[in-house]
């Protein structure tokens, strides 16, 4: 059985006072509690010694202000509180209607019961993941001392590496960078907003740009301007309960006639540390979403851009082959959608 170390909670009843809490040593925020609570049974962040203080876990459940889904008209953009559950994100008729890769993404989350209670707050600030770290205690030490993000110093995903390569498996960031959205976070120095596609870093340690003392408030979806298709579609071992080993964000702006392609954004998710979005796709524009070039161009961009390593399970070649696949399956049905 794996048992709980001992922590603190605390409860604040406003954002201003969450911040004050997180200035506590050792302070982490739980919301839904459905990714920190299974590492804290792994003796994942805990106190290296036990005679250090256990960690206190500052809990979001009492702040109703982290709780809206407006869709602002005049700003033009969906406002999103972090506090809004997978669930509740899933099943809004606005987002399925404006935003269907957002509710695939959110929908795709583990099954309904972790849904229900985890939180899209907690799911872009999910924490990496990796074969050799996600593991029991006991299994770590097997290892002969832990991982670079663990007790030890080495990558045993790249030997000799100096950085960690663990990998984000949030199946929502990659949707939310593929739809320009911005993360708004409240911290000790004030409110600031930056893009989501910059909250993240090549970091397996710290993989986001989150300042000490800081929580995420609120996600900003900008409306669309124009006909756009979007669609999430992931490949995992379930089709619940278990975190994606390849996933994929698109995104197709459409001329005025719906079906003539004028921009288009892939974000690739579970590589590393941040997802990768995809460059060199211009050629695409212009031609029509229905013609099977277009699927083969980006789904061929895809793999000759993404190359995942061996931080999740099955092996990376085998993966990146499925890269190729999910993606064009995720353009053919887009362009399906519109027959």
């Amino acid at each position: 059985m794996l048992r709980l170390p001992q922590f603190e909670v605390v409860a604040p009843e406003s954002v201003a006072e969450v911040v004050t809490a997180l200035q506590r040593p050792g302070a982490r925020v739980i919301a839904g509690g459905t990714d920190i609570l299974p590492n804290l049974k792994h003796h994942l962040g805990t106190p290296a010694h036990p005679a250090e203080l256990p960690p206190v876990l500052v809990s979001l459940s009492r702040v109703t202000a982290l709780r809206g889904l407006v869709l602002d008209e005049a700003a033009g953009v969906l406002r999103i509180g972090s506090g809004v559950t997978l669930s509740q994100l899933s099943e809004h008729p606005e987002v399925q209607r404006r935003f269907p890769s957002l509710s695939q993404s959110a929908g795709a989350v583990a099954s309904p019961p972790i849904r229900n209670m985890g939180t899209i707050g907690g799911n872009v600030n999910l924490d990496t993941r990796c074969r050799y770290v996600n593991q029991t205690h006991f299994w770590r030490e097997a290892l002969g001392g832990g991982c670079l993000k663990s007790e030890g110093n080495v990558c045993h995903v790249v030997p000799g590496g100096r950085n960690c390569v663990a990998a984000m498996s949030s199946d929502n960031v990659p949707v939310l960078i593929s739809l320009d959205a911005t993360i708004v976070q409240a911290g000790p120095e004030g409110v600031r907003a930056l893009p989501i596609e910059e909250f993240y870093k090549a970091d397996g340690l710290a993989h986001t740009n989150a300042k000490p003392g800081e929580v995420t408030t609120e996600l900003r979806v900008p409306l669309p301007k124009g006909p756009r298709r979007s669609q999430y579609i992931k490949w995992s071992v379930r089709k619940s309960i278990d975190f994606p080993l390849v996933s994929v964000a698109v995104r197709f702006d459409l001329g005025e006639d719906e079906a003539t392609v004028a921009a288009v954004k892939v974000v690739v998710g579970v590589l590393g540390s941040k997802p990768r979005t995809l460059s060199k796709l211009d050629d695409v524009a212009g031609k029509k979403l229905a013609d099977p070039a277009v699927a083969r161009m980006v789904a061929d961009a895809a793999y000759a851009q993404c190359k995942p390593l061996e931080n999740v399970p099955y092996e990376a070649a085998y993966r990146r082959d499925m890269i190729r696949v999910y993606t064009r399956r995720a353009v053919e049905a887009l362009a399906a959608a519109g027959e």
